[in-house]
């Protein structure tokens, strides 16, 4: 199993659009796949499932959610069981450890979203976990049992997923934070990949995200010297290392720049691997050739804007490539998607050069 996390500190850069197409197009290649959404923000818990089926996810866990152990004695051990048999959050299965009870003995199923690949929903109140680990950060240092729990746990669901349900692949979406959840998060990943768009910002967001990864790895580096073997046997055996950087949402225009970005835009993404060499330190992206590295994954693939596609995607819950094909268009949405089917089917083979690529740089960390 390889756990990658994608991130950039800047919002509103594509993210979760991304990793919905990524996350369809590794499933559609033979991959077996689960996402986890650990954005408190739930927005590609939204773009993959009905918010009816979430209202009901989240309505059986609000009472755990306030005091999990006091919750489960309440109820009858079948019921519980019946409970913990249908999806639940990924804060639902934080839970216990936030609490610093006895964990859940069996794994709830992921909600599935197509052949391969499946999903552990968010939910807004992430940040009570988040508040957990800024409080037993310190007692990590000092092998503090519950405090080592917390700071790897979300590492350890996807194991525990990927070895109960055979996934290859983890992906974690994170929020545009650099606080204690995302370190954790992002740190325990194998790797990761920040999505850009072509501006300041984040040439600005990668500045960012190497100043914390320098400060993170640090942490972590003292951690491990610290940590019995054993303890140290709950993190991965390297740190996290980065993929790479795409851009995103970028406008089009023919024939005038490489990429075939118009000026402006190009101008911001040709800084965009400078910007990843001079603030990402060697050790978190030197296992990829330089040549490689400095080419955003996938070349141009998704670079392009998709205009109102990812809006229709979304609507539906489906990758962009299978809306002209569902059965039940709604009415207003008929003409304007059936007149564009080629445009949205040829997403397809976009994305999956995308993941071709992105496999490519993963088989790099071994």
């Amino acid at each position: 199993m390889k756990a990658i996390s994608v991130f950039n500190n800047k919002g509103g850069v594509g993210k979760t659009t991304l990793t919905f197409h990524l996350a369809h197009a590794l499933a559609e290649m033979g991959h077996k796949t689960l996402i986890i959404d650990c954005d408190p923000q739930c927005n590609l818990t939204i773009f993959g499932m009905d918010e009816e089926r979430l209202h009901q996810i989240w309505g059986a866990e609000d009472p755990f959610i306030e005091d999990f152990q006091s919750a489960k004695s309440k109820l009858p051990e079948a019921e519980f069981n019946r409970l913990t048999s249908s999806t639940r959050s990924v804060h639902f299965l934080l839970k216990p450890t936030e609490d610093g009870v006895a964990e859940v003995t069996n794994l709830p199923p992921p909600y599935q979203l197509a052949t391969n690949l499946a999903l552990i929903p968010g939910r807004l109140t992430m940040h009570l976990f988040e508040d957990k680990i800024s409080g037993r950060w310190s007692d990590v240092y000092q092998g503090d049992p519950l405090a080592v729990r917390t700071v790897t746990r979300i590492r350890a669901l996807a194991e525990a997923y990927s070895a109960q349900f055979g996934y290859e692949y983890v992906i974690m979406d994170t929020s545009p934070s650099l606080g204690a959840l995302n370190k954790v998060i992002i740190s325990t990943t194998d790797g990761f990949l920040i999505p850009c768009m072509p501006d300041m910002f984040s040439l600005y967001g990668i500045r960012n995200i190497g100043n914390a990864l320098s400060v993170w790895k640090r942490q972590f580096g003292t951690i491990f010297q610290l940590l019995s073997d054993e303890k140290r046997k709950s993190f991965p055996a390297n740190y996290v290392r980065l993929l790479g950087f795409t851009v995103y949402n970028a406008k089009r225009y023919t024939g005038v720049t490489k990429w075939d970005l118009a000026i402006a835009h190009y101008n911001y993404a040709m800084k965009l691997a400078p910007a990843i060499n001079d603030f990402i330190r060697p050790e978190i992206r030197d296992h990829i050739p330089a040549n490689i590295m400095s080419v955003p994954v996938g070349g141009n693939a998704v670079m392009h804007t998709h205009n109102t596609f990812p809006a229709m995607a979304q609507r539906y819950h489906l990758p962009m490539w299978l809306v002209p094909s569902r059965a039940e268009l709604e009415k207003a949405d008929i003409n304007t998607v059936r007149g564009n089917t080629a445009g949205y089917e040829a997403t397809k083979a976009k994305y999956h050069l995308f993941a071709q690529d992105l496999l490519k740089r993963i088989s790099y960390l071994d």
